[in-house]
C-alpha cells in the first residue's frame, strides 16, 4: 500500500469526519483525558497525519525526554505501517521525519516567549514553518490570568504561522464524571478560547472519543468511534485483541511499594527499566522508594469510601483504623489511572479477593478495567470476564499504565508468576538490579 492510502486511514482523518472542517489554521484544539488514557498517543497521531502529508510539525514535550517521544513516533508509525502493509516503509519514515521537530523540556513550563524562541530558531535557520504545533504536558492549573494570557499568545503564534494548535490536558474523575458533555476542568474557564475539545473516555479494552466542543456548534455531533487506548488507532472487530509493539519506556507500573507482591512488581519494573509509581502516605512503611509519590490528606480523600459500601461490595468488614482507611484510599490512586490490573492473592468463593488486594480488584471491576489475579492457592491466573473468573494461560501486560499489587504473603509460586508475566510481556530483563 502507498503512503497516500495509508494516510487516508489515519485516526485523525476518521475523526475529522465528525469535526466540521477539522480544527483549522490558528485554532486551538484540546485533547482531554485522565492520566494514562491516551493523550500522548492522540497528539502523536495528529503529528503523524501531517508528517505523512509532508507538512512540518513542531512537537513540544514537557516533562519527557527526546528519546521517549521519538520512540513513541516510531512505534505508532510502525503500527500503522504494519497494519496497512505500507510499501517502502523506511524511506517513507525518513521523509516524514525530515518535517518533524521535537523540543523536549524536563520541566512542565512552556511560556509564549519560550515557544516563540524555539520555533523562531528553526524558522530562521531551517525555513521550518509548522502546519501543526503540539504541546504535550501543559500545566493548566496555574493562575487563571496567566493561563489565559499564555493560551492567547499560543493562538496568536499559531495564527501567524498558519498552523493548527493542539494541547493536551489532564482531567480528574472527580470533576469530569463518567460521561462529560461539555468542556470540564481544568479547561472549563478557557472554553471561549478553545475551538475543538475532545475527551478520551476509557471503556475496558478501548477508548471512545467524545466531542465536547466543535467550533460554534451548540450541541457537538455524537461520535461512535472506538480507539485502541495506547495507540489511538481505530479498533475493528478483527484487530481488537492485537497488541501493538510500543517502546518499553512507554510503560509504567502503578503500585504501593509494600512488602510482598508489590515489592516484587516494583523490583521487576526496575529490572526491565519500566517506570514505577508507588503511592504511599506519611507513616506507612514501604520497601520500594523508586517513584515514590507521598499522598497528602486532600489526595487521600479522593479515594475515600464508606464502610457501608465496602461491606456491600466486599461481603465483609475491614478494620476501622485510620491506617487501614488510608491504605484503601491509596489503592484508589493505584487503580484510578491504570489501564489494567494484575494482582496476586486468593480468590474467595464469593468472587472477591482476600484482604486489601480485593479492593484493588473491586475498583477495577467497577470501572470496567481488565483485571487478572494469580491465585496462589490454585497456582494459576484468572481474569474477570462476563461476570465470572475465567482461568487464563500466560496473560501479558498490554496497557502502558498497569497496576501491580497483591498480598504481603508472597509464595514462591506467586513470585515466579510475576517474573514470568514480565518476561512474556517484555522479553528478557534489561538489568540485573
Amino acid at each position: 500500500m502507498y503512503r497516500k492510502e495509508v494516510n487516508e486511514q489515519s485516526p485523525l482523518r476518521i475523526l475529522e469526519q465528525s469535526i466540521h472542517g477539522g480544527l483549522g489554521k490558528g485554532n486551538l484544539g484540546v485533547v482531554m483525558s485522565r492520566a494514562g488514557v491516551g493523550k500522548t498517543a492522540c497528539l502523536i497521531q495528529v503529528g503523524l497525519d501531517d508528517l505523512l502529508r509532508d507538512r512540518d510539525v513542531f512537537h513540544v514535550a514537557l516533562g519527557q525526554t527526546l528519546e521517549h517521544v521519538q520512540s513513541w513516533y516510531d512505534a505508532l508509525f510502525d503500527d500503522l505501517a504494519t497494519r496497512t502493509q505500507l510499501d517502502e516503509r523506511e524511506s517513507v519514515r525518513a521523509a516524514a521525519w525530515q518535517h518533524r521537530v521535537i523540543k523536549a523540556f524536563a520541566d512542565h513550563q512552556i511560556t509564549p516567549s519560550r515557544l516563540e524562541k524555539a520555533i523562531g530558531m528553526f524558522e530562521e535557520h531551517m525555513k521550518f514553518r509548522p502546519s501543526a504545533i503540539l504541546i504535550d504536558g501543559f500545566h493548566w492549573e496555574g493562575p487563571d490570568d496567566e493561563t489565559r494570557s499564555a493560551l492567547k499568545a499560543f493562538r496568536a503564534q499559531a495564527k501567524r504561522l498558519g498552523a493548527e494548535l493542539w494541547i493536551s490536558a489532564q482531567t480528574h474523575r472527580a470533576t469530569t464524571g463518567e460521561h462529560p458533555t461539555q468542556v470540564t476542568p481544568p479547561c472549563e474557564a478557557f472554553a471561549d478560547l478553545i475551538d475543538v475539545a475532545i475527551f478520551l473516555e476509557p471503556h475496558g479494552d478501548h477508548v471512545d472519543i467524545r466531542l465536547l466542543k466543535d467550533h460554534g456548534d451548540a450541541v457537538p455531533p455524537v461520535t461512535h468511534l472506538h480507539f485502541h487506548p495506547d495507540t489511538m488507532r481505530l479498533v475493528t472487530d478483527e484487530e481488537e485483541h492485537s497488541l501493538p509493539k510500543l517502546p518499553i519506556s512507554a510503560y509504567s507500573l502503578l503500585s504501593g511499594g509494600a512488602a510482598g507482591a508489590e515489592a516484587e512488581f516494583g523490583a521487576c519494573a526496575e529490572r526491565w527499566r519500566i517506570g514505577e509509581v508507588n503511592f504511599s502516605f506519611e507513616g506507612r512503611a514501604v520497601e520500594r522508594t523508586r517513584g515514590l509519590v507521598p499522598l497528602g490528606e486532600a489526595e487521600l480523600r479522593q479515594g475515600d469510601v464508606s464502610s457501608a459500601y465496602l461491606t456491600a461490595h466486599m461481603h465483609r468488614t475491614y478494620p476501622e483504623t485510620p491506617l487501614f482507611r488510608k491504605i484503601l484510599q491509596s489503592i484508589w490512586h493505584q487503580v484510578n489511572s491504570a489501564g489494567e490490573v494484575f494482582a496476586v492473592g486468593q480468590i474467595l468463593p464469593d468472587n472477591t479477593v482476600k484482604g486489601g488486594t480485593g479492593w484493588a480488584v473491586e475498583l477495577a471491576r467497577h470501572w470496567e478495567k481488565p483485571v487478572h489475579v494469580f491465585d496462589q492457592e490454585r497456582k494459576g491466573w484468572f481474569s474477570w470476564k462476563g461476570g465470572k473468573w475465567v482461568d487464563v494461560v500466560d496473560p501479558v501486560i498490554s496497557r502502558t499504565r498497569f497496576t501491580g499489587t497483591g498480598t504481603r504473603f508472597l509464595t514462591a509460586e506467586g513470585r515466579a508468576a510475576i517474573r514470568a508475566l514480565f518476561t512474556r510481556s517484555f522479553g528478557p530483563p534489561l538489568s540485573e538490579a
